[in-house]
């Protein structure tokens, strides 16, 4: 039996998928799981042993012509069952001209059931988000538990992350600025601060960032330098800039070694509360409700209740309404009082 999985979403969806594959690896022991995911994320997911390949899709890739050739691909594989969890007429269009005889996927958007043979409701003010993915398991009679998303990391990441932390000593605090959407950004002022009180209390600081991003953590490392009675942290080493300098399974190797990690709503997010890392996450455009939290006892949200929030499933480029008070109205001393708990206990 082959079974092919696809979400080609943004990093943090094809690592809440997780759970699902791991359930399909416990229901067919012996089959051929394979995962579709967005281009670039390959590398995260190929060590997992639930998974016996990763295919990476280019979303931007171009047109019809795309979607023909990787349905032609799919189909070329030869799989028993395909199960999308990504709710685009595109990959519903893929998932028809390429998979099985069994296909499921979400009910919505409504041309969607002439693309599948079972369709799902997604409940998405039931459920958390974990919970409507493995609902796509219901046309199987399955009715899985919830289960713990597990990242596993290839040799060479974890190796790298061995030696890199080898010579620290004390508390690492981790602080992540960027986001794909912009709205999703507390300042990188605020976040300078935090950096600045971890700094005073003897931790050292990391500063990540994706590609791209790397301005934003330059400024919360200018921001800690300039402002600071202390101007010693680099060459102390104890304040390191890691932006845009290592891969995924990299990334998720040096989270999993952090006292506590600070972060926006984002991909990375989702990498550290896997790994049960003790997280502290400011939620701005987006809110806990959707379902898309980081879950655990270690994990804190941090949000302001405002009648405008949320303002979509994504956030926006800019603020909706102007004002980005959903960001600016969380004050570090809110952040730094659930950071320094999990920092210096």
């Amino acid at each position: 039996m082959r079974i092919g999985v696809w979400n080609t979403a943004f990093l943090g969806d094809a690592a809440l998928t997780l759970p699902l594959l791991q359930s399909l690896r416990m229901r067919f022991p012996d089959a051929i799981l394979d995962y579709y995911v967005r281009s670039g994320l390959e590398d995260l997911f190929i060590s997992h042993p639930a998974i016996n390949s990763v295919y990476g899709y280019a979303k931007n890739s171009g047109g019809i012509a795309s979607i023909l050739k990787t349905g032609k691909e799919i189909r070329n594989r030869g799989y028993d069952l395909w199960i999308c969890a990504h709710r685009s007429i595109r990959s519903a269009l893929i998932a028809r001209l390429g998979a099985g005889r069994e296909r499921i996927g979400y009910d919505r958007p409504f041309v969607n059931k002439f693309f599948y043979t079972n369709v799902v409701k997604r409940r998405f003010n039931e459920l958390e988000e974990i919970d409507r993915l493995l609902a796509l398991l219901h046309p199987l009679g399955e009715r899985p538990v919830s289960i713990w998303p597990e990242i596993w990391l290839n040799a060479k990441a974890r190796e790298k992350a061995d030696k890199y932390f080898a010579d620290i000593k004390g508390p690492v605090l981790g602080l992540h600025p960027g986001a794909v959407w912009a709205s999703k950004r507390w300042p990188a002022e605020f976040y300078a601060e935090i950096g600045k009180r971890a700094l005073a209390h003897g931790a050292y600081v990391l500063l990540f960032a994706g590609k791209g991003e790397e301005e934003l953590t330059e400024r919360v490392l200018k921001t800690i330098l300039n402002d600071s009675n202390h101007p010693d942290y680099e060459e102390e080493k104890r304040l390191r800039n890691l932006a845009g300098t290592l891969s995924l399974p990299e990334l998720a190797a040096f989270l999993a070694r952090l006292a506590c990690y600070v972060t926006n709503d984002s991909g990375p997010m989702h990498l550290a509360w896997a790994q049960k890392v003790p997280l502290t996450a400011i939620f701005g455009p987006t809110a806990r409700s959707l379902g898309f939290y980081p879950r655990g006892k270690d994990s804190k949200v941090i949000e302001t209740r405002l009648a405008c929030r949320p303002c979509g499933l994504h956030g926006h480029r800019i603020c909706p309404l102007g004002h980005h008070h959903c960001m600016m109205l969380i004050h570090p001393d809110m952040v730094w009082d659930d950071v320094k708990v999990k920092l210096l206990h």
